[in-house]
């Protein structure tokens, strides 16, 4: 395994992050046990999961619960870098979702509870909301640093002024201040590259990729003209439009492409974009998001794998830098 700074903060992460999104969802309990001790015994140290992952619906906080009795039944919670988020609603009431002190402070217990720890290393809010004022946030996350219960703090789906903003509010409140950001990030979708990767080279924030498979989609399932097979994740998840919008005629050109390059290095399709992904520069660690132990195999498996520039060359003549050949809605 390799490992790399949290951004400035000098703690050490593995450059593939075990997503538990599927656990409790797709996943049971048993299965994700047996990823989790894999993934530690593969030299994974960092694992990220939020407090809404899980079952759908009232099943909000299971994958912290399996991921909790997994830790405390291996014994390895203090070798994992634990990571989780908050923000997206938990019930119905008026205050069970949001960036508000109340709402974090509520959150953070449960979130502990689940995951029988102390602490957590990274909290992260999971995307901005910006009728609150990012000094209400800043400050409840201090107060949790301080008190012990979270080590570091980051952000997700934050535009890059966004993290400037709280960069400077907490330079200005003296306040402990974001580390890292979680950005939607994959060779089909390159749009981070025009302003955040910047912002986040000049201000030592680390970029923790999410779906860098591009929710499977960039792993040589998805073909011309033909319907997706009938375990992808678009026929399982409610957020199946994300996969599903925008993909253009060059995100075939870029299957074969990586058809071609996996092909030449004797390796798979989704090896061949995860190496490329954690050498991106500015890229610290690509979160992956295994349904099954033999998806985490594989995914682990571009760990050491080269990227030679003529590859660089022949995919950046399809998605050049800062581009797209799949798009989130409203990108």
């Amino acid at each position: 395994m390799e490992y790399i700074s949290l951004g400035r903060t000098g703690m050490q992460v593995s450059r593939l992050c075990l997503g538990a999104m599927m656990f409790g969802q797709r996943t049971n309990e048993a299965d994700a046990h047996e990823m989790i001790d894999y993934a530690l015994a593969q030299g994974v140290n960092f694992i990220d999961t939020a407090n809404t992952y899980g079952e759908w619906g009232e099943g909000k906080g299971r994958s912290e619960e399996i991921l909790g009795n997994a830790l405390r039944k291996n014994g390895k919670r203090h070798d994992v870098i634990l990571a989780t988020k908050f923000r997206w609603p938990v019930g119905e009431g008026p205050n069970d979702s949001g960036v508000s002190r109340h709402h974090l402070m509520q959150q953070v217990e449960k979130s502990l509870r689940r995951l029988q720890t102390d602490y957590i290393d990274l909290y992260q809010i999971h995307a901005p909301i910006r009728s609150v004022p990012i000094d209400e946030t800043l400050r409840g996350l201090d107060d949790l640093i301080r008190q012990g219960k979270v080590r570091y703090i980051g952000t997700s789906n934050f535009a890059a002024w966004m993290i400037v903003e709280g960069l400077w509010t907490s330079e200005r409140l003296h306040l402990n201040r974001f580390v890292s950001e979680q950005p939607p990030y994959s060779m089909a979708n390159r749009l981070a590259e025009r302003e955040l990767f910047p912002m986040a080279q000049a201000h030592e924030i680390a970029i923790l990729s999410w779906s860098p498979l591009w929710g499977g989609q960039l792993t040589g399932k998805y073909r011309r003209e033909q319907p997706p097979p009938p375990d992808a994740r678009v026929n399982f998840s409610p957020l199946a439009n994300i996969w599903e919008s925008n993909r253009s005629e060059g995100f075939y050109e870029l299957i074969d492409l990586l058809t071609t390059i996996a092909a030449e290095k004797g390796r798979t399709i989704a090896q061949v974009v995860l190496a490329w992904t954690i050498s991106q520069p500015g890229v610290t660690s690509a979160i992956i998001g295994p349904r099954t132990l033999a998806q985490l195999q594989e995914n682990l498996g571009a760990i050491g794998m080269t990227i030679h520039d003529e590859d660089r060359r022949r995919i950046d003549a399809i998605v050049p830098p800062g581009a797209a050949v799949a798009k989130l809605p409203g990108q």
